[in-house]
């Protein structure tokens, strides 16, 4: 597993760690952007150590190439010097050297690829944790607004509950329904109580009052003169009512004795 697989694995460990544990989604959010800048520092480190190795196979490719052109040198005195008997071993030296710095010239161009490309990775990943933090306020907004239209939700489950309301309404019914018998058993009680026959006679009563409460009003108003003029209406005002009581009244009202 390389580099960055294993920094994937140890983010997405830790991001499905907070998410199970279901904590605040502000904290969770600030927790990751630490987590992740940990395992950038560790991404980097382990880059730098890359790019030194590379570079160290550079020195080393590029040192094995001095020796060799050392070698040939060498071998090049001796043939000068008519030593061709150095000069062999000068050339096998040589050899030996090249093949190494070729090999190890290889090694360093592979490797040095490879640096790039996690130079490359480590400069995406820097991009995305940056754009993290950029994006992170605006998560963190977003789960505030959805915690408050979940709050929002809830109250309006609440008060649309009709079990309280229905059982208020069932007990106001349930007083009022008390209320109407107890009129009820009072309205009984007063029809079935008492001299029904004197309670006739007090209707009366009550209604010839109201007729010469009429009668007073309308002379009040000037409808009726105050005098006899309005004996006859007052006579009139007054049927039903015992004739005898009424023309009394009638006398009384003009101030004159109609007797002979």
């Amino acid at each position: 597993m390389g580099i960055f697989d294993r920094l994937s694995a140890m983010i997405r460990s830790n991001i499905n760690d907070l998410i199970t544990r279901a904590e605040n989604p502000e904290k969770m959010l600030n927790q990751l952007i630490i987590d992740m800048k940990g395992q950038l520092a560790k991404a980097k480190q382990q880059v730098a150590s890359a790019i030194a190795d590379e570079k160290k196979l550079q020195a080393d490719a590029d040192a094995m190439k001095k020796q060799a052109e050392d070698w040939e040198r060498r071998a090049m005195l001796a043939v000068q010097e008519g030593r061709d008997d150095l000069a062999k071993q000068a050339l096998v030296r040589y050899n030996e050297q090249l093949q190494g710095a070729q090999q190890l010239q290889e090694t360093w161009v592979k490797h040095k690829a490879e640096t790039e490309q996690l130079k490359l990775a480590l400069r995406q990943l820097n991009d995305k944790i940056e754009e993290a933090k950029r994006k992170k306020n605006i998560l963190i907004a977003r789960a505030k607004r959805a915690e408050a239209q979940q709050r929002i939700q809830e109250t309006m489950s609440g008060m649309s509950e009709k079990s309280a309301f229905e059982s208020f309404d069932r007990m106001a019914e349930k007083i009022e329904a008390t209320e109407r018998k107890a009129l009820a058993a009072a309205e009984l009680q007063e029809e079935f109580s008492g001299d029904t026959l004197a309670k006739q006679f007090e209707a009366l009563e009550y209604h010839g009052t109201a007729d010469q409460q009429l009668l007073a009003l309308k002379q009040r108003m000037g409808l009726l003169p105050a005098g006899g003029a309005g004996g006859g209406n007052a006579k009139q005002l007054g049927a039903g009512l015992d004739p005898t009581v009424h023309d009394a009244e009638v006398i009384e009202e003009g101030g004159t004795d109609t007797k002979p």
